[in-house]
């Protein structure tokens, strides 16, 4: 029966770092890159499914059962000041009824680290990395958590970053325009 496999990919200066939702061993993509075995916390689906859906302009991971390796390499570029900004997305991969990849990843979210936190825990088992992972996408710039109003230039200013391509924003030039208008609603 075909399944689906959660993968995530995060660009460091260091290397590229590929993660899967699962344990077991490393997976293979039909491009020959390796994935590694983490695990998300339970919360982790349905923020995903947010962030997929564009719900959310923020995703909160947690990661863990990750090897002492590539644990070592994220501290270093933390470190060196080099994992915010860094590129994060989460992808979901087809797979047949005998678990191999079928196409290619299909990437579902896209955003940059934004902040990184390390815990470490031991136990009898040994030292077990737990790290969390706050990634922005563009949509964050809309949010003003202040409550303050955007002013034109402000809001000129986020629409040229969230929406490089697009024509000069024009909206809070427009709304004082709309004050001598009739909404009539419904119109029968």
């Amino acid at each position: 029966m075909p399944s689906i496999r959660i993968l995530a990919q995060v660009d460091l200066p260091s290397g590229t770092l590929r993660w899967w939702d699962g344990s077991g061993g490393p997976f293979v993509d039909g491009d020959g890159n390796i994935y590694r075995a983490c695990v998300l916390t339970e919360d982790a689906l349905p923020q995903i499914e947010a962030a997929i859906n564009g719900e959310a302009a923020t995703l909160s991971l947690v990661v863990s059962g990750i090897d002492s390796r590539t644990s070592d390499n994220v501290w270093e570029d933390y470190q060196n000041g080099n994992v915010v900004g860094s590129r994060f997305r989460v992808m979901l991969q087809k797979l047949d009824q005998y678990e191999q990849p079928v196409g290619a990843p299909k990437i579902k979210f896209t955003g940059k680290i934004s902040n990184l936190t390390f815990v470490d825990q031991t136990d009898a088992n040994g030292i077990r990395s737990t790290i969390q992972i706050d990634i922005s996408n563009r949509f964050t710039l809309l949010s003003v958590t202040s409550g303050a109003v955007l002013s034109d230039v402000d809001q000129r200013a986020r629409a040229r970053v969230s929406n490089p391509t697009a024509p000069d924003d024009r909206f809070c030039e427009r709304i004082p325009t709309l004050k001598d208008k009739t909404v009539r609603w419904p119109n029968w």
